[in-house]
């Protein structure tokens, strides 16, 4: 049976969907403070986004997720927020975040009215039929023009005046209005507890002692510690070493069922044989099709990078290879010319340039 925290009625799944400097991670924090997800002793800006660029910029490049716990009117809910990115570059990697999820908040800076990413993302939370509440943001600020870009949100959003939810992401001015809209306007997620096992991949990341991780939300079935499973697009299959939810640590599960979020180890080594987007199965009962969506996601930038000095060509092989283990994006191969020797021609997509080049 699935734990009472877990019943599936009670699950809210949703996602922040922001342009740039909207104040998305300064809200999530505030989210996570008012359900105690994290004490305060423990709090500091940006908790979801944990890159040094990340910090500096104040922008989100890995898309992330965390589980909440909230009581709202004597029940016990679990609310799993899949952070993601604001850059118009990362468009596959926010559609992947959204297919995982039953609604979403659009965040509109009420400083600076809607941009042009916010429609974008619109876009991809309907065409995913997911409940979209209106969220203004910054509405404590001075220079808040909070009517006029009420209006704008109704004639291009399309929503209801008074569906449109005023809060602020520094000051926590709304967070509980915001709580109750989640749980009462976004619906809980579908699935068969009985039908073969089938879970999205929206993100990995690579643990130095674990291997990679992905994280995944089920859509029909179960997965359990033990279990063989299959990814779809590489056709490679692993064991389930461990299951479990995404707290701000991981914690280990017996099992996840339809509507969680959660991850899995497996002892994978190569980041490439993770793909956000792709299907994971079980082995002796595999799920007929795939999720729909997945792509296979192409470089955009190319870049030749060579060793100053030529003996330090094994050297710059093993940094690439350490590279690529947290980034997937990065793809690399061998070259050489008469001016600059050995090296290597790397393409990656465009989200990840200014990663990149802020490492090297």
């Amino acid at each position: 049976m699935r734990p009472l925290m877990a019943k599936q009625k009670n699950i809210r799944n949703f996602c922040i969907i922001a342009h740039i400097d909207h104040g998305k991670s300064t809200l999530a924090d505030r989210l996570l403070e008012f359900t105690k997800t994290i004490n305060k002793r423990d709090m500091q800006a940006q908790v979801l986004d944990d890159m040094d660029l990340e910090r500096e910029r104040g922008i989100t490049i890995k898309s992330h997720a965390i589980q909440m716990d909230y009581t709202y009117k004597g029940e016990q809910y679990v609310l799993n927020l899949i952070d993601t990115p604001g850059h118009v570059d990362f468009s596959y990697e926010v559609s992947r975040s959204i297919a995982a999820c039953e609604g979403a908040l659009l965040l509109v800076d009420s400083t600076q009215g809607i941009q042009a990413q916010t429609i974008s993302n619109l876009y991809l939370a309907l065409d995913n039929d997911l409940t979209v509440i209106p969220v203004l943001n910054k509405v404590d600020m001075p220079n808040a023009m909070i009517e006029e870009v009420k209006d704008q949100m109704v004639d291009i959003i399309g929503c209801k005046r008074e569906e449109i939810l005023q809060a602020s992401g520094k000051t926590g001015q709304g967070v509980d209005e915001l709580l109750a809209a989640i749980i009462e306007r976004i619906a809980a997620p579908k699935g068969d507890p009985d039908a073969p096992f089938q879970a999205l991949i929206f993100d990995s990341v690579f643990n130095i002692f674990r291997g990679i991780v992905a994280y995944f939300k089920v859509v029909n079935g179960t997965i359990k510690k033990g279990d063989k499973v299959k990814f779809f697009a590489t056709g490679t299959e692993y064991i389930a070493e461990e299951v479990g939810v995404l707290k701000l640590a991981y914690k280990p599960v017996d099992a996840i069922y339809p509507g969680d979020v959660g991850y899995i180890i497996s002892g994978i080594k190569a980041a490439k044989e993770v793909r956000v987007g792709d299907t994971i199965t079980h082995v002796a009962r595999p799920c007929e099709t795939p999720i729909q969506g997945f792509k296979e996601v192409k470089p955009m930038v190319f870049a030749g990078i060579y060793p100053v000095d030529t003996d330090d060509y094994e050297e710059l092989r093993g940094a690439m290879d350490k590279l690529q283990l947290n980034d997937a994006a990065l793809v690399f191969e061998p070259e050489s010319t008469a001016a600059l020797g050995f090296g290597f021609r790397c393409g990656f997509w465009v989200c990840f340039t200014s990663k990149l080049f802020k490492s090297v």
